[in-house]
């Protein structure tokens, strides 16, 4: 018995502002990184929590499809996401960028 295809992964590198107004996708930065803002501060992890809420809803993927792989005491942060493609990840999230 031999296994199916594994099912795509995303990797996405995101910076975070914590303690903001609002949870927010703000920005495609230069280095291609994604800049997120969210309400929660970086204590006990609820910042990191924070940005798999956002980017669960920003993606349109469950909550425990999205984990924050390396950086979870840093504002830089690869994420990753089952069932995507980074490309197709990319692409949702270009879409949800705030038109200037």
């Amino acid at each position: 018995m031999t296994a199916g295809p594994a099912a795509p992964r995303a990797h996405l590198a995101v910076r975070v502002q914590p303690g903001a107004r609002r949870d927010a996708l703000l920005a495609r930065l230069a280095t291609g990184e994604w800049k997120l803002a969210v309400g929660a501060p970086p204590a006990d992890g609820r910042a990191n929590e924070a940005v798999v809420e956002l980017l669960s809803g920003l993606l349109g993927v469950k909550r425990r499809q999205v984990t924050v792989a390396r950086g979870l005491a840093s504002r830089a942060k690869q994420v990753e996401i089952e069932g995507l493609s980074t490309a197709d990840a990319e692409r949702r999230l270009a879409a949800a960028l705030p038109q200037p």
